[in-house]
């Protein structure tokens, strides 16, 4: 198998793949402000931000309107440069990937107060298709790297993982296997998550670029936003969220358009959660798995199966300390913290936590994920997280921690249900009530920030 999969990255370093799978120039990219954005407009758009750009290497693409992301990723791709995908843009996090890749500039469609050095700010994007001239959709080598996106934090400092043309290609196919399976190979997507992100990219960028589907220009952050954006999209929908923000969805009460599929990742989801979300809203919800490393190579219906679908041709291989990913987007084997068993002949697999979160004290074992469900559980708490500290106990055992959101409860209370779950050595101390867990946009915490609201200081 390794052979086969050097011998198709060789042949796919000679080739140029396009930039945009269209057929037809009238076929619809994007809704935006309430009007179908065609193939020929959206390249005459790509075309318009390509020319405006400077020569570097690499860009950081911090546009918040979806639509605008979709023509600057093109468009800097079509420069022959790479896009900076910074985990958050929070100016720190902007400031530290651009230290790192000397001579980059940034561009947004914004006007900001404070903008990053060397900001570009994209024109209004109302460039026409040239009367006469031939559509033609331009091609980009395989082996280019369009994209290097930062991890979120959540298990440390993030890290830059890089992706080319033919990596982005390759990943996208399973994922529109595995939607098409439900929902049909054309439908309309409205995405609560932010494009620079892995999980954004696949599924609000990637897909409208390289399938028969179209994207709302939107980031929809409220329940009442979420329905309207729904609402401006024609069916068949598709909702690409997270659990937070499904959780928002249900708790609101809000009516939202008929869907027919909703996607979720980021984190793990509840079985109640999914169980609520199907009935609530009446459509499947899907689970893809995968990591800024590796891209989405698996997925679930929670509600229907424990088990996750490995995507064609991916292979994995347990190890000691997590599983090696074998896929045809990755060039060489790349080893993931997560810890699964194999079924199926290994085309499935059940996810048994992470080598990071598995715990062992006074010859116990536990898991900081079954852990934070069991918290997650207990009635009143409305968030929750439990974490390991930096520093240890005298026995050198670094002590467990946990972040509760529960506006009716005290911490004792929350002890108490805890004790009659799991075992006493498996008790957070300390417990903290917060009134918001720091989440940022996908809903993921980065660990400097968890350590921050305890009072401690990353090591």
């Amino acid at each position: 198998m390794a052979i086969v999969y050097e011998i198709c990255r060789q042949e796919q370093a000679a080739l140029r793949l396009p930039l945009l799978a269209a057929e037809h120039p009238q076929r619809t990219v994007a809704w935006r402000q309430g009007k179908a954005v065609s193939a020929e407009a959206f390249l005459a758009h790509v075309h318009e931000v390509a020319g405006l750009l400077p020569p570097a290497a690499t860009a950081v693409n911090l546009c918040e309107d979806r639509y605008a992301f979709l023509v600057a990723f093109c468009a800097i791709a079509l420069r022959g440069q790479a896009n900076l995908l910074p985990s958050s843009r929070a100016f720190q996090a902007v400031e530290d990937v651009m230290a790192a890749h000397p001579g980059c500039y940034a561009v947004g469609e914004l006007a900001l107060d404070t903008p990053p050095p060397h900001y570009r700010q994209l024109p209004a994007l109302s460039a026409q298709p040239v009367a006469g001239e031939p559509f033609a959709v331009p091609s980009i080598p395989a082996e280019q790297v369009v994209a290097i996106g930062y991890t979120s934090g959540s298990t440390g400092v993030p890290k830059g993982t890089i992706k080319t043309w033919g990596d982005f290609q390759a990943s996208t196919g399973g994922n529109q296997r595995m939607l098409q399976a439900m929902v049909g190979t054309s439908f309309n997507l409205v995405a609560t998550v932010p494009p620079q992100h892995t999980y954004g990219i696949e599924m609000s960028v990637l897909l409208p670029l390289l399938g028969d589907v179209a994207v709302h220009a939107g980031r929809p952050f409220f329940p009442a936003d979420v329905a309207t954006a729904l609402a401006e999209v024609p069916a068949p929908r598709v909702l690409v969220t997270t659990p937070v923000h499904l959780r928002a969805l249900i708790e609101s009460g809000v009516s939202l358009p008929p869907m027919a599929a909703m996607l979720s990742a980021t984190a793990p989801m509840p079985l109640d959660l999914a169980q609520k979300a199907e009935a609530h809203f009446g459509a499947p919800l899907l689970e893809v798995f995968g990591s800024t490393e590796t891209c989405a190579f698996a997925s679930r219906r929670v509600t229907a199966d424990e088990l996750w679908t490995l995507y064609d041709d991916v292979l994995l291989h347990p190890q000691p300390d997590g599983t090696q990913v074998r896929a045809p987007q990755l060039a060489q084997p790349m080893t993931l913290a997560d810890i699964v068993t194999l079924h199926d002949g290994g085309r499935r697999f059940r996810l048994c936590g992470r080598h990071a979160d598995l715990l062992e004290i006074a010859g116990k074992r536990a898991s900081l994920g079954d852990l934070t469900h069991r918290l997650l559980a207990i009635p009143g708490v409305r968030d929750g997280v439990v974490f390991q500290l930096d520093d240890s106990d005298a026995l050198g055992v670094q002590r467990i921690a946990a972040l509760a959101v529960a506006p009716d409860l005290d911490e004792h209370s929350i002890i108490e249900a805890l004790r009659r779950a799991v075992d006493p050595v498996f008790l957070p101390r300390p417990l903290t009530l917060v009134d918001a867990l720091p989440r940022n946009e996908t809903g993921k915490l980065p660990r400097h920030r968890l350590l921050a609201l305890m009072g401690h200081e990353p090591a």
